[in-house]
């Protein structure tokens, strides 16, 4: 069992390296979303391997997932190049997203220090806020990481700039938070709607500091915007459908059986002649006693 264990310690603290790499590499609008990939993954795996059942609605939700990431992947903008550290120091230091953060951040305050402590274990909405505003403050720190570690590895001096030495305690503490506070709301609500719900409100917090950070809108059309959009929306009902109808029995026979209803016979129609005749004919007539009634009449 500790074998087992440090197996999976080990995979997924390798998966959320390459997560991270991810987010140092590629656009932050194109892997948010793709990480729906991952829960229809695992949902597949498990099935196969631990013998859980993928009822009719999460095989459905797997496949908008993956429709929905294809569409997202095709329709995603194109982010602004930024190979060094002093033009993500201009772009940190835009007073748009400065004004942005720093909301997020007065938001975050709030929750942990005032709402948590009051409605964190009533409101699911509560503790996953947190987790989701803070990940704006990890994935801009890995972003700039990214672009530090790149500098490194062809020879630059990197160290020498503060840039990477802000960003590695933000980063730190931007996930260690995130972590507590996830395990919380796993602790207390239930699985299948903490992952949904966790997902949409940290995606579109990803979504939109990468948008307001790399200017990424800016380059978009209508028809990608649009189409992105509308590929945001079909991942949310895939992982939802994915996750909250799990512990349903619905199977493709069941949903035959199901609407198997056997069809009524249609009423009988008389044309006017047969009426009368096919009434009497139906019609039960109580016997009639024969034997006369007689009546006395006492004077």
């Amino acid at each position: 069992m500790a074998l087992s264990s440090d197996h999976g310690c080990v995979n997924v603290g390798g998966g959320e390296v390459a997560n991270f790499a991810a987010y140092a590499f590629a656009p932050a609008t194109i892997v948010t979303p793709l990480g729906a990939l991952s829960v229809l993954i695992s949902a597949v795996m498990s099935s196969y391997l631990l013998g859980e059942c993928l009822n009719l609605l999460g095989k459905l939700g797997c496949t908008l997932s993956v429709l929905g990431s294809t569409v997202m992947v095709i329709h995603a903008p194109e982010e602004q190049e930024v190979t060094t550290l002093a033009e993500m120091t201009q772009k940190l230091q835009d007073p748009g997203f400065i004004a942005y953060i720093s909301l997020l951040l007065v938001g975050c305050l709030v929750l942990i220090f005032f709402l948590s402590p009051r409605y964190g274990y009533t409101n699911i909405l509560i503790y996953l806020a947190i987790c989701s505003l803070l990940g704006a403050f990890s994935v801009s720190s890995v972003k700039g990481l990214g672009i530090a570690v790149k500098g490194l590895m062809s020879g630059q001096p990197v160290y020498k700039d503060p840039l990477p030495w802000i960003l590695i305690p933000i980063l730190i503490v931007a996930v260690v938070t995130q972590v507590n506070y996830l395990n919380k709301s796993l602790d207390i609500f239930n699985t299948s709607l903490v992952f949904p719900i966790y997902y949409v409100l940290f995606t579109s917090v990803v979504i939109a500091t990468s948008l307001i950070l790399f200017k990424e809108w800016v380059s978009m059309s209508a028809v990608d915007g649009i189409g992105a959009v509308c590929g945001f929306l079909i991942i949310i009902l895939g992982v939802f459908m994915l996750h909250a109808f799990k512990d349903l029995n619905l199977s493709f026979q069941n949903l035959q059986h199901q609407l198997h209803i056997r069809t009524p016979l249609p009423p009988l129609r008389f044309s006017k002649k047969e009426d009368k005749i096919t009434l009497m004919d139906n019609m039960e007539i109580e016997p009639v006693d024969s034997k006369p009634k007689v009546f006395v009449i006492y004077s």
